[in-house]
């Protein structure tokens, strides 16, 4: 007899960050899996974002007035927040899920979870910055909430009230304070919020990294590989279908982020998920260093130092996938850096330089963690909206832990994938 008898096999489909960090925390389970990925997975969402871990994200994309603002944000082609018209049922179903979440319950009944989920991977983060061949620029100089108006302010710092509240390491700062913490640019602020609790990374690094460390350990990455269908029998996946030919194994793990509603869709599940559109561009400093990343709050633009430049990123627009890069929306961001950093004059960069990805929305803010209850075979991973980045090695671990059957780090309930089934 074996005493140490074989993992069950793991196919992963979708190879973004949360694809990855799954295989690195299974591999560490001492599973062996395959990952297949639509392209090749150096273009995912996760390559371009702006690199924040933000446990003070604990409130969630569905809150209390973001049905108004983004009714008024509709009408203005340069806004941060764009639902766009359209007739496609999906977005309908979509937008009158979140629509019935955008309630002050909902947000009191996230937080907890919200928290200890980014509590739970900025811990990991740590950890993965010990890993031999993982040097991705971690930094924890937390994040500022930087605001220009009254009325912002005031919402920001009864928030960061609430998440003192929750435990977390949260600073209010005057306009001095905040000017002090960058003494090499000129600010024009009224204040700002500094969560010391958040940190920021390098993205790209950190994804090339992870595909070399799996790559080493002998982790099967099957790229330019579209899924076309499953196999179904008896309540379980018995083969994915694939350009390239089925994959049979014991155990699914779906990712995909923003295509996931289309692969859930074929496996005869219904996950709603809407594609929530991003830009961002690299600027070299020079002179003018930023020191500490910051979300400008009334633009909604991310701004992070990393790899010695400066990554500028925003806006969501909730429409369908599609190819256009919308000038108008880059020039938001583009015009907002200087209301501002006083000294930095960003000129609109050339169409190469712009990169775009797709945040996948899930219509109450949450993500998407657990057994699906239609295919027990199948663990469903996805739906993180703008914390991807920041939530993978929390789900990553999340998803080994589901695998082996043991008690979770982090309770499941508030992102149970079946909830909308």
């Amino acid at each position: 007899m074996n005493p140490h008898p074989a993992k069950p096999s793991v196919t992963i489909i979708g190879g973004g960050i949360i694809g990855l960090c799954s295989a690195y925390y299974l591999l560490k389970q001492g599973y062996q899996p395959a990952l297949i990925d639509q392209g090749n997975l150096l273009d995912n969402c996760s390559s371009g974002n702006a690199g924040m871990i933000v446990p003070s994200h604990f409130v969630p994309l569905a809150a209390p007035g973001m049905i108004s603002q983004g009714i008024k944000w509709m009408f203005d082609s340069k806004s941060p927040f764009y639902v766009k018209p359209s007739l496609n049922p999906a977005l309908f179903s979509w937008g009158i899920k979140f629509w019935k979440h955008a309630n002050a319950q909902h947000v009191a009944n996230s937080a907890v979870p919200l928290r200890d989920l980014h509590l739970l991977s900025k811990q990991l983060y740590d950890d993965l910055e010990k890993e031999p061949g993982l040097d991705f620029g971690l930094e924890k100089k937390g994040i500022l909430m930087l605001y220009k108006t009254q009325a912002t302010g005031q919402e920001e710092i009864h928030l960061a009230s609430e998440a003192q509240k929750l435990g977390l390491d949260v600073a209010v700062l005057n306009a001095q304070q905040v000017q002090d913490l960058e003494p090499d640019t000129e600010l024009n602020v009224l204040g700002a919020v500094h969560y010391r609790c958040d940190g920021h990374l390098y993205p790209n690094a950190l994804v090339q990294q992870l595909i070399t460390y799996l790559q080493r350990n002998d982790v099967k990455l099957i790229t330019h590989c579209k899924v076309t269908g499953f196999e179904l029998d008896k309540g379980e996946i018995k083969a994915i279908k694939t350009e390239k030919g089925h994959f049979v194994s014991d155990l699914t793990v779906m990712t995909g982020g923003a295509w996931l509603p289309e692969l859930a869709k074929m496996a005869k599940l219904n996950i709603p998920l809407m594609p929530g559109k991003g830009y961002s561009f690299m600027v070299d400093p020079q002179q003018k260093k930023i020191h500490h990343p910051a979300l400008l709050l009334e633009a909604r633009v991310a701004v992070t130092p990393m790899n010695g430049q400066v990554r500028f990123g925003g806006t969501m627009e909730i429409a369908p996938i599609n190819k256009q890069i919308n000038q108008k929306r880059v020039q938001g961001i583009v015009d907002a850096i200087p209301q501002y950093y006083k000294d930095h004059q960003v000129v609109m960069p050339q169409i190469d330089k712009i990169w775009y990805g797709f945040r996948p929305c899930s219509p109450d803010g949450l993500p998407y963690i657990g057994y699906s209850q239609h295919l027990k075979n199948l663990i469903i991973a996805g739906g993180h909206g703008m914390m991807g980045l920041s939530l993978a090695p929390a789900t990553g671990k999340l998803v080994a832990e589901l695998a082996t059957g043991r008690e979770t780090a982090v309770p499941l309930h508030a992102f149970n994938p079946n909830r909308f089934q």
